[in-house]
């Protein structure tokens, strides 16, 4: 079974916004200006979600790890 492109955007989506959410505390933590933290986290949204989802679709066209569904019924 393969997963169809949207099914990849959507979970690219929903990945970004935990490691956002992520990166906007740590940057706030280190920084400690809210403003740095949420520059930082609008920009890098944007970029984690392309490369992401050209990372799944890439893997999702490779066999690695990958087994066959057997057959349900033979002659």
């Amino acid at each position: 079974m393969t997963e169809k492109p949207y099914r990849s955007l959507v979970k690219a989506i929903s990945w970004r916004v935990t490691g956002t959410i992520d990166t906007m505390v740590i940057s706030y933590l280190i920084t400690g200006q809210m403003k740095w933290a949420l520059s930082i986290g609008f920009v890098e949204v944007f970029t984690k979600i392309a490369l992401y989802f050209v990372h799944e679709r890439i893997w999702n066209k490779l066999s690695f790890g990958r087994v066959k569904p057997a057959d349900d019924f033979a002659i």
